[in-house]
């Protein structure tokens, strides 16, 4: 039994992870490991080389985009599994089949949602010149303020942290807790139509800039190849100037 006398069985076990991963630690992972494999390119300069491959920008980055959302659901997994070593080792009641199935999809489907809530703070700060160590913080306090937000039905059907839980149905059981699944969603909808419109923002500013750089390489290249003619050329008028000079030619 708990401090404040709620009976801790495998429900609440599980109950308390997706609190404690919605709150305090995969908004904060997910936004370092995104914004590091997406600006790891730019930061290293080899985005351009990259990009005559030819790979636009967009697809480049929506592809990076979908390998997040895919370790967001790999996470889901390893942190179901460590959950159920938690299980085995402590013991807690109520163990079935069923809840951990319920457990598995919760779990798993709760680090997607909130990976895609996280997801403005993700495109937004990893364009910055070492954004995504600020990405992290912005997303720690973005997913910490869950925690408030949840005090308030209205306010949690809203906050796009704490609606990902109304989508998942948590504690729905509880009749203190009225979720609103359209308003949920469209909280959601909404998050992700401003990634869509900063990442396209993001890949016009990606292609400018990937554009100069190409134009600022070609004239370097071009005013090396102008300086080996000159040089090529300069060596021809030696020797000319020289033969007629062993020759005689032009005496006084």
């Amino acid at each position: 039994m708990a401090n404040d006398g709620s009976v801790w069985d495998f429900r609440y076990l599980i109950e308390q992870v997706i609190k404690n991963n919605m709150s305090m630690i995969f908004p904060m992972c997910i936004a370092l490991i995104a914004g590091y494999i997406i600006s790891r390119e730019e930061k290293d300069d080899v985005l351009k080389n990259i990009i005559t491959i030819p790979i636009s920008f967009k697809k480049l980055l929506v592809g990076k985009l979908i390998v997040c959302a895919m370790l967001s659901i790999l996470f889901g997994l390893i942190c179901t599994i460590f959950t159920l070593i938690a299980e085995c080792i402590v013991g807690f009641p109520g163990f079935t089949v069923n809840l951990v199935i319920q457990g598995l999809v919760q779990i798993t489907l709760e680090n997607l949602l909130l990976y895609l809530a996280v997801l403005p703070i993700i495109v937004i700060t990893s364009r910055l010149s070492g954004g995504f160590m600020i990405g992290v913080i912005v997303a720690f306090v973005y997913g910490y303020g869950g925690m408030f937000a949840a005090g308030n039905m209205t306010l949690a059907n809203i906050y796009p942290i704490t609606a990902s839980l109304g989508l998942i149905g948590y504690r729905s059981y509880d009749t203190s807790v009225q979720w609103s699944f359209p308003l949920c969603l469209c909280s959601l909808i909404i998050i992700v139509a401003i990634s869509v419109i900063f990442s396209r923002n993001n890949e016009r500013k990606g292609e400018q800039k990937n554009s100069y750089k190409n134009k600022k390489s070609q004239t370097k290249e071009r005013v090396v190849i102008s300086e080996k003619k000159l040089f090529l050329y300069s060596n021809v008028l030696l020797v000319i100037v020289w033969v007629f000079k062993r020759g005689g030619v032009g005496k006084i």
